[in-house]
């Protein structure tokens, strides 16, 4: 779409908007266009969330979930059970098990998969961190969660090896999903299914 036929302000709008993930050119204008109409107060509230996104958004010190404290919601939750991890690649796989209300233990996120194509190693996720869990929180059970990709399979066999060495049960999520498949994009039933029918790490 061309944008030329627009001010310069609507234009750098529509520009920043194009630049997130999902968002073509028309619904850039169509969401710049709307922000537009809108009224200063309701832009002026975006604005201000937006930089206290960036601002006070962070990643918890003990699971590296997103959080606005040292700990996220989940971690600082007494209600949680103990004894269970979950691990999963990033936040927003997280939050998928989240929606659904099945899991009641906590999680540990890795900040990516194993991926030597991508120069992405074990030492770059939060592998360490997931270590340093295991005895102070009394351990018993890591539950993998990761999409059936083929970095999702070599993290999984990764960190099976390294988990059972220890002497942790380690399970995996059974699938529903296609290999390749995203577990954030995943319905609801198929990811409270995965986790009921989970299986020890050395079946899969």
């Amino acid at each position: 779409m061309a944008r030329h036929y627009y001010p310069e302000a609507l234009q750098k709008v529509m520009k920043a908007l194009g630049k997130w993930p999902g968002i073509g050119d028309k619904t850039a204008a169509r969401l710049a266009l709307y922000l537009l109409r809108a009224s200063a107060t309701e832009v002026l509230d975006l604005a201000a969330a937006l930089k206290e996104l960036k601002e006070k958004i962070t990643l918890c010190r003990r699971c590296f979930a997103f959080a606005d404290q040292e700990l996220c919601p989940i971690c600082s939750d007494p209600a949680r059970q103990t004894g269970q991890i979950c691990v999963v690649a990033d936040p927003g796989d997280l939050m998928a098990l989240e929606r659904v209300g099945f899991f009641q233990g906590c999680y540990h996120v890795l900040g990516g998969l194993i991926s030597p194509l991508d120069n992405v190693g074990p030492d770059d996720l939060h592998v360490a961190g997931l270590l340093a869990r295991l005895e102070p929180e009394a351990i018993v059970e890591v539950i993998l969660a990761l999409n059936p990709s083929l970095e999702g399979e070599a993290t999984t066999v990764f960190l099976s090896k390294l988990l059972q060495a220890r002497g942790v049960q380690v399970t995996r999520i059974a699938y529903g999903l296609p290999m390749g498949g995203d577990l954030k994009y995943a319905d609801q039933q198929t990811i409270r299914e995965a986790l009921r029918h989970r299986v020890t790490a050395a079946e899969s």
